[in-house]
């Protein structure tokens, strides 16, 4: 049972624990469109429900904070702007309550997909990652290795789709030693770097490897 406090008439204290997704988002949101309502402290209990509720703060262009205590995460959406333009995003009925899935691990050793044509296989590349957080379950992590890099530090229109992905929960690393043949260690835009070891090891623990390639 949701449980409301009013601090002040400004900051509320709206108690999602046990409820499932994507209650948390839809109630959140039915508070922060209150008039003279500035912000709101959501307390869920699971990671699913943090990821939506940052997402869809973020996605307003508010200010989104979160840490945890005890069994209890508290997501904190203030109207203040963050600066961030808001995106176009899913109804808050919409919004998914899965999170990665420990299993899956996703690839991508190249820049484009497939063999064949390169013009043609950066369409089908583009479109494949902007596919992924469609996917389900979604990939625990991503691993860019070979002139994959290249689409992790060069700016595209793949970045955004690359940071949702990774405001969902998903990992993204690129292999070391590619940005250092490619000249693009300072150029990262997206995630983390990794080495050989963590990509095998990954691999080797992984359920499934999907690739595109």
């Amino acid at each position: 049972m949701t449980d409301l406090r009013q601090e002040q008439n400004i900051h509320t204290i709206l108690d999602c624990r046990g409820l499932v997704c994507p209650q948390p988002v839809i109630r959140a949101k039915e508070l922060l469109d209150s008039p003279g309502q500035s912000a709101v402290e959501v307390l869920v209990d699971n990671e699913a429900a943090r990821s939506n509720l940052t997402r869809f703060g973020k996605s307003q262009g508010y200010e989104v904070a979160s840490h945890s205590a005890g069994e209890a995460i508290h997501i904190t959406i203030s109207k203040k702007q963050s600066g961030e333009a808001a995106a176009k995003e899913p109804a808050p009925e919409n919004y998914r309550c899965d999170l990665p899935g420990a299993g899956l691990i996703c690839v991508i050793p190249a820049e484009t997909m497939g063999r064949g044509s390169d013009p043609l296989g950066g369409v089908l590349m583009r479109a494949y990652i902007k596919t992924l957080k469609n996917i389900n379950p979604l990939p625990a992590k991503i691993f860019f290795y070979n002139s994959g890099v290249k689409i992790t530090a060069t700016e595209s229109d793949l970045i955004a789709p690359l940071k949702e992905l990774t405001d969902l929960g998903v990992e993204i690393f690129s292999c070391g030693t590619c940005l250092d043949f490619f000249n693009l260690k300072d150029d990262l835009l997206v995630g983390q770097v990794t080495n050989m070891f963590e990509i095998m090891d990954a691999v080797a623990q992984a359920a499934k490897v999907v690739s595109p390639y």
